[in-house]
């Protein structure tokens, strides 16, 4: 049921940015990111491998804003790959959520982030994060190893380019292999990261 539902999702966030609804389209991974395009949220690192980035066969969904220079560059991505790039300058409540939905991995390359949320959405959607290993991103996701029980997601470590990509690689790598990705996906939306739960865990520690 998860399946067919992250399939029709898929499907409408790839309509809603006017990208390729195809088999093949539908077949490859949708990788989304929902952010400030800024230093702070990983752009520079980004920037960096874009362009092995963008070889990955994969499809690119981008909703935020930011910095003049990380904007161009999506804008210029999108104008090279109008077929794998979907950009959307602005916030927008039903994009971000449809994207967060949608998409099969979600992108979140913090350099810091004490909390962040856009993870546990992303987990709740049965959507794989991929994140650089700090604060809140380090707490939530579980990140995935051979035999590794209940990871969620993928974390990489030691912030750069290089790193970034061989995460995003190893994620696009997993989704081709359906029993691992499943695991992963359930794995995250059974989670419980609601705040009825931290509710409970804080009535615990008073008493």
């Amino acid at each position: 049921a998860a399946r067919d539902g992250k399939r029709a999702a898929k499907r409408a966030l790839l309509e809603r940015f006017e990208l390729p609804v195809g088999d093949d389209a539908l077949a490859r991974p949708v990788i989304a990111m929902v952010t400030r395009l800024v230093e702070q949220k990983g752009l520079d690192w980004i920037a960096e491998v874009q362009d092995a980035l963008m070889a990955l066969d994969a499809t690119w969904v981008v909703v935020g804003s930011g910095e003049r220079k990380y904007e161009a560059m999506w804008q210029a991505l999108r104008d090279r790959h109008p077929s794998r790039v979907g950009v959307y300058f602005g916030f927008d409540e039903a994009r971000a959520h449809l994207a967060e939905g949608g998409a099969d991995i979600f992108l979140m390359p913090s350099r810091f982030e004490p909390c962040g949320l856009n993870q546990m959405y992303s987990l709740r959607y049965g959507t794989v994060p991929i994140v650089h290993a700090v604060g809140g991103l380090d707490d939530t996701v579980r990140g995935f190893r051979p035999n590794a029980r209940h990871a969620n997601g993928i974390k990489f470590h030691h912030g750069s380019g290089p790193t970034l990509l061989a995460a995003v690689k190893q994620a696009v790598r997993l989704y081709h292999n359906p029993p691992q990705w499943a695991r992963l996906m359930s794995e995250g939306m059974a989670a419980d990261h609601s705040w009825d739960r931290a509710a409970r865990e804080d009535v615990k520690v008073y008493k």
